[in-house]
């Protein structure tokens, strides 16, 4: 019922920047929750950020005043600006969803890599 497309992803030197996007289509609920998750190899599955469809934002301790996540209601996008990358950022990141409706519905993204390296 929700699809996501992710993109944004490639690799880059400590210290640079990248955005990735998100964007959702299908039976959206009015009441959601969006975010970005990573897994780096031998790692378990992270929360990165989230947002809610009020408004509210959630970061990761590693992650906090670096990255910055938001939305474009108009477009159904979600957004993560990713400032001043180190290596230890280097991962699969993926794009979820949690639909709120009659019964709650989680969606996944189909991951993108990201890699910060020298």
């Amino acid at each position: 019922q929700v699809q996501l497309v992710e993109s944004g992803g490639g690799l880059v030197q400590p210290g640079g920047s990248l955005r990735l996007s998100c964007a959702a289509s299908g039976s959206i609920a009015s009441i959601y929750v969006m975010g970005w998750y990573r897994q780096a190899p031998g790692k378990q599955r992270e929360l990165v950020a989230t947002i809610i469809s009020g408004g509210t934002t959630n970061y990761a301790p590693s992650v906090k005043g670096r990255f910055t996540i938001s939305r474009d209601n108009a477009k159904n996008t979600v957004y993560l600006q990713m400032n001043s990358l180190k290596p230890e950022d280097t991962a699969v990141y993926y794009c979820y969803f949690q639909n709120f409706l009659m019964t709650t519905r989680d969606y996944w993204g189909q991951g993108t890599q990201v890699t910060i390296s020298s």
